[in-house]
């Protein structure tokens, strides 16, 4: 007999939450504890990236106290089992990725099994599993850095994918959190369609899938969900966005290297529309990315159009996730650091769309969104996917 579980999935990279310790802290749990009480799921799965913030080093025990305070509070008591994976050990350089993932299962929720990938079996659950380190030799969790060669051009970060594996009343899935590369420059962005930074993404993402579909293990629908800094076509949207001005592009000095793009309104006393460095994409009219929820740029969103013979994604019914100001007084206002763009998203394999029950007449009851829109949460806002899991009834 077909039933349903209920799930709660949610991406976060919460960076700034560490180097901005304080009420942002408080707030953003208010807005996750909010939306469990609100969606009364019966497994949740977060996913963090830049777990620690940019001062990792300094910040990692600040973010062990942060999952601690979240596996034993009041709001969380009844889900009675916690899967905690923490990949805190920056001194293995090779393959720290600041991914943070938990898994919480409520105590309603008796049919669930974690997959151990040593013993290649799926094994009960019981009581708060922690683990806290480099994951090495934890066999209920994949954890991979992207390989070097990956962006020989570029810096070596803290990116790459971490996978987990349940059976909920016999209807199997992989949860896989990811972090991909950002656009280190604006100005390289702007260079071609796409860019080379989007080129990056592609190769690291097409690698995800393939490593998680390779067949090792037996492929299972799939979600995946993180930071995959999907940027807007850049060059594409300033074209369209300076159709009517007056571009003008400055060179360093000693070089012929861009410093600076300049477009100035052709009227209106020469008003500067739009100005892009390296980490400043200035915009005067920055209230489109919010009207409509940003809608009319989603067409310059096309990073995951490529990958549409594997993977789907709910309607994008949300502003950009990214870069908000970490200011308390400016929640829904963007930083004039990047060009604002939906970088947090949820996508699933398509296999997985047979096993989302979508209510046919209604209210909705597949809930793609941001957490905490009016809410400070950092520079990233968190996104969520709620969805009744079809399962089979023991």
């Amino acid at each position: 007999m077909e039933s349903y579980t209920d799930i709660l999935l949610v991406t976060a990279n919460v960076g700034s939450l560490f180097d901005n310790v304080g009420e942002m802290e408080k707030d953003w749990l208010r807005e996750f504890y909010t939306a469990v009480h609100t969606y009364k799921p019966r497994f949740v799965a977060l996913h963090f990236q830049e777990v620690g913030g940019k001062e990792y080093m300094a910040n990692m025990e600040l973010a062990e106290n942060f999952f601690r305070s979240m596996e034993s509070s009041e709001e969380m008591r009844d889900f009675d089992r916690v899967s905690t994976y923490v990949d805190s050990h920056f001194k293995t350089v090779d393959s720290f990725t600041a991914l943070g993932s938990m898994y919480f299962i409520h105590k309603s929720l008796k049919n669930i099994y974690q997959y151990d990938f040593n013993a290649r079996e799926f094994k009960p659950i019981a009581g708060q599993n922690k683990f806290v380190g480099s994951l090495e030799g934890v066999t209920t969790v994949q954890k991979e850095k992207f390989p070097k060669n990956f962006w020989p051009d570029f810096k070596w970060s803290r990116k790459g994918y971490m996978r987990t594996r349940w059976l909920i009343h016999n209807q199997g899935m992989d949860l896989v959190n990811v972090h991909l590369f950002h656009d280190a420059s604006n100005l390289i962005a702007c260079n071609s369609s796409p860019s080379v930074y989007s080129g990056n993404r592609k190769k690291a993402l097409r690698y995800v899938i393939n490593r998680i579909s390779d067949g090792t293990d037996s492929p299972l629908p799939f979600f995946l969900f993180g930071d995959f800094n999907f940027r807007l076509d850049t060059l594409s949207l300033v074209q369209h966005l300076s159709i009517s001005a007056d571009v003008q592009t400055v060179k360093k000095d000693s070089s012929n290297e861009v410093e600076r793009i300049i477009c100035e309104e052709k009227d209106n006393d020469h008003k500067v529309l739009l100005q892009i460095e390296t980490k400043l994409f200035a915009y005067l009219h920055q209230a489109v990315f919010r009207e409509d929820n940003g809608r009319a740029l989603l067409k310059y969103d096309k990073e995951i159009e490529v990958f549409k013979d594997v993977i789907s994604e709910e309607d994008i019914l949300f502003p950009p996730s990214y870069p908000y100001s970490e200011d308390y007084s400016e929640p829904t206002q963007y930083m004039n650091t990047r060009c604002p763009a939906w970088c947090d998203r949820i996508i699933f394999s398509n296999t997985a769309q047979s096993i989302i029950h979508r209510r046919e007449e209604g209210e909705p009851n597949v809930i793609y969104n941001t957490l905490g829109s009016n809410v400070c949460m950092g520079d990233h806002k968190p996104v969520f996917l709620c969805f009744p899991l079809k399962t089979t009834a023991p």
